[in-house]
């Protein structure tokens, strides 16, 4: 039962974009194409999930065994920084056309404050290894839902009559505030 509370408070309630504002740059730089969303979307989601399991057992494998709990902060933008690289590889050689549009959003996910955030939490939370990577996998899902929903959106907007004053950066901004507004109705749940 709490491996299913911490999936939906994941995904809805503790929302990384929508509720704990971690991970923006991202979330509206690259929501402008539901194709390029959901491409970042499983590129988090794979990030969050292993960082989630990598900085479990380095935590409790190595730094608290050591006590040296002072370098997680470190240690963990280090296994970040290194999955990135290999889901960067991967995207390049599967899909040139996704590595492309994703661009300079995709070695930010080393930066993103999202999963260095899933990360922290899980130590914070006391997690133990299964809702970690539980923990790391609903955070992922949440910021996907929530890029690909805003994505959706924009492409709308794109098309919808918007009034001048609010063309591109206010009706997004505008956007974003609603959504969080609504995923604040989430918050009740658990």
């Amino acid at each position: 039962m709490r491996i299913f509370t911490i999936l939906i408070a994941g995904v809805f309630v503790n929302n990384f974009l929508l509720s704990k504002f971690l991970g923006i740059c991202s979330f509206l730089g690259v929501s402008k194409k539901v194709d390029t969303s959901i491409g970042m979307g499983i590129a988090v989601i794979f990030v969050m999930t292993l960082a989630s399991a990598i900085t479990y057992v380095i935590q409790y494998g190595i730094l608290s065994k050591l006590g040296l709990e002072y370098l997680q902060t470190i240690a963990f933008i280090l296994v970040v920084a290194a999955l990135v690289q290999l889901v960067e590889m991967f995207i390049k050689k599967s899909s040139m056309s996704l590595y492309q549009a994703l661009g300079i959003y995709l070695p930010l996910i080393t930066t993103n404050c999202a999963v260095l955030g899933v990360c922290t939490l899980n130590i914070q939370n006391s997690y133990n290894f299964i809702e970690s990577v539980v923990n790391g996998a609903a955070g992922g899902i949440g910021y996907t839902l929530a890029i690909v929903l805003m994505a959706a959106i924009r492409e709308r907007a794109e098309v919808s009559d918007v009034p001048e004053a609010f063309q591109g950066f206010p009706i997004t901004m505008i956007t974003a505030s609603l959504m969080a507004i609504s995923f604040l109705g989430f918050s009740g749940m658990l």
